[in-house]
């Protein structure tokens, strides 16, 4: 059963990219009328019917940020239940291909260093994927 006692509850496919510029990457801050108001994540979005992850990824980037993006590989999945959904989050590498990131869906946009992203806070199912970022950053030394 999940969190929100709706054993029916559907799995909602998600898609995010993880954008680097140098030694830091892309977060953004969601729409303070949203759910998880105010909390920061990676752009992206959910998957419609009969698209590619990867399409996905390209059409929310292009609709939130009015970037073109290219999808990489997969850097990590993860499932985690809210209140009122659960979702399969798959963050991609990517790379923007043209334009400058926009603020049409969110309320502000930064570049960080993974370190610094501690001082964010970010929407819990974006915990498990920003603890291996700062793993993986420290590790690189």
């Amino acid at each position: 059963m999940t969190q929100s006692g709706n054993p029916k509850q559907i799995l909602t496919q998600v898609v995010a990219a993880l954008i680097f510029k140098g030694d830091k990457l892309m977060i953004c801050q969601r729409l303070e009328h949203k759910p998880r108001a105010l909390l920061w994540e990676f752009p992206g979005g959910k998957v419609e019917p009969g698209e590619t992850r990867q399409q996905a990824l390209k059409r929310e980037c292009k609709e939130e940020l009015d970037v073109e993006v290219e999808p990489g590989k997969i850097f990590m999945e993860v499932t985690h239940t809210y209140p009122d959904m659960t979702i399969h989050l798959t963050l991609f590498y990517a790379q923007i291909r043209k334009g400058e990131p926009k603020l049409l869906e969110h309320q502000d946009i930064c570049w960080v260093t993974p370190e610094e992203t501690t001082h964010y806070p970010f929407c819990p199912a974006d915990e498990e994927i920003l603890n291996r970022i700062r793993k993986e950053w420290k590790e690189r030394g």
